[in-house]
């Protein structure tokens, strides 16, 4: 963990620095990835088998390709009550949350007579990755399942490692409740290739979506234009502004919450007390010695954590839309102020009491989010990430007459006299 003084010399270069590291997939994972997809394409499903086989150690012509919906209806109805509660209160406020998203079409006259809109429809079928083994996320499932429901798309086909042949349950259940037409036991980028090209009896899809590992995230990229994606995701990140009037317990355990997700994971706290930065260090490392996850977490707070002491929250606010983070937690009594100046973030927890981890389960906005400063760009997964728009016009010869010559002029400027014609023959001009 470093520990930054914007007071001190050498801030600046310190903290850019910080700001461009990069903790995301090497060249070598890129060859690999290329390599994979290449195989996919060419001998499709015994290209999956194959790596099946030898990355999760089962052969799918043994263990099954497809999960039987029977077993995911069992799953659900296997559950002990309370997290059945909790997994449907989470479902129920994620997709109450993105029916908000649906957009409208649109459809009017202009002035000078012209029919203009635009049209949404939903992808036909979408391909969701669900990340299996150690990292099996049920929550992830719901938040790419459900938004897609909600867009109207057709066929949801999901992908899902499972090493060993092992599946997890609470997924399985999951995939249930969101209403999974397809689950596929195949996972990293042959699972990514297949949505994309198809293979056997998998049938390419539109778009494809969800978190997954550096292998997954590289093959996503590669594969773009093939298919749509959600964005292409790196290692998870937090930052966390805070005063002394918080509980440095409290402070400590935001910024494992995400530290436990990898190794690669960036935990950051801004605060204006020098104080408070040493008690909030001295929880974390308390609680790295009780978490489950600790070693995991230990060595992503080593060699990624920051404390930065500012000597203004204010103050603080450019640096952290320099870092665009992922997740942006402000934890004052009153957080709008420091709301109002945050220009690049994935989602913003306001106040002491929104950790980010409400965010990650039953709050309803997406937990699915930009990493890597894109935020700068991009935003997280919505119901518009399965959606197009379709714009459409139409004239009547009034309206051609309004517009046509404007046209052939500036076709006839760029150099393009069939444009120019496909309108003057309609206005009867000699062209």
């Amino acid at each position: 963990m470093i520990r930054l003084d914007a007071a001190a010399p050498g801030f600046a270069d310190a903290f850019t620095a910080l700001v461009e590291d990069r903790r995301e997939s090497s060249t070598d994972v890129a060859r690999d990835v290329a390599a994979i997809v290449a195989d996919v394409r060419t001998r499709g499903a015994a290209a999956v088998r194959d790596l099946t086989l030898r990355l999760d150690r089962h052969d799918l012509d043994t263990t099954g390709w497809r999960v039987d919906p029977a077993e995911c209806a069992a799953a659900y109805t296997a559950l002990e009550p309370g997290l059945a509660r909790a997994l449907d209160l989470a479902a129920t406020r994620i997709r109450a949350y993105h029916e908000r998203q649906k957009p409208a079409d649109t459809d009017y006259v202009d002035a000078a007579g012209v029919r203009l809109g635009a049209r949404w429809r939903p992808v036909d079928a979408a391909g969701l990755y669900v990340p299996g083994g150690r990292a099996a996320y049920p929550s992830s499932l719901l938040m790419n399942a459900i938004p897609a429901k909600v867009a109207g798309v057709g066929r949801l086909a999901m992908v899902t490692p499972t090493p060993d042949g092992q599946i997890n349950h609470l997924v399985l259940a999951a995939a249930h409740l969101a209403g999974i037409d397809e689950i596929w036991r195949i996972g990293g980028a042959q699972g990514i290739a297949a949505l994309a090209y198809g293979a056997g009896d998998i049938a390419p899809v539109d778009v494809v979506t969800g978190p997954g590992n550096a292998w997954v995230a590289e093959a996503k990229r590669q594969l773009y234009g093939v298919v749509g994606i959600d964005m292409v995701a790196g290692p998870s990140e937090i930052v966390v502004v805070a005063d002394a009037l918080n509980d440095p317990e409290w402070t400590a355990a935001d910024l494992l919450s995400q530290a436990e997700h990898d190794v690669t994971t960036q935990s950051i706290l801004f605060t204006d007390d020098g104080a408070y930065a040493d008690a909030v260090a001295a929880a974390v490392e308390r609680q790295l010695d009780t978490l489950a996850t600790g070693a995991v977490a230990r060595i992503a707070w080593e060699a990624n954590g920051a404390i930065v002491v500012v000597p203004t929250l204010a103050a603080a606010m450019p640096l952290v839309d320099r870092l665009a983070p992922e997740h942006l937690q402000l934890a004052v009594d009153e957080p709008q102020a420091l709301f109002d100046r945050v220009r690049h973030a994935g989602s913003v927890f306001l106040g002491r009491h929104t950790p980010e981890a409400i965010g990650d389960y039953v709050a309803g906005p997406n937990h699915v989010l930009p990493t890597g400063r894109r935020a700068r760009f991009a935003s997280g997964l919505s119901v518009l990430d399965f959606m197009k728009r379709t714009s459409f016009l139409g004239l009547d010869e009034t309206a051609l007459a309004e517009l046509g010559p404007a046209t052939v002029a500036l076709a006839e400027a760029e150099g393009l006299p069939a444009h120019a014609r496909s309108v003057a023959l309609r206005l009867r001009l000699n062209r």
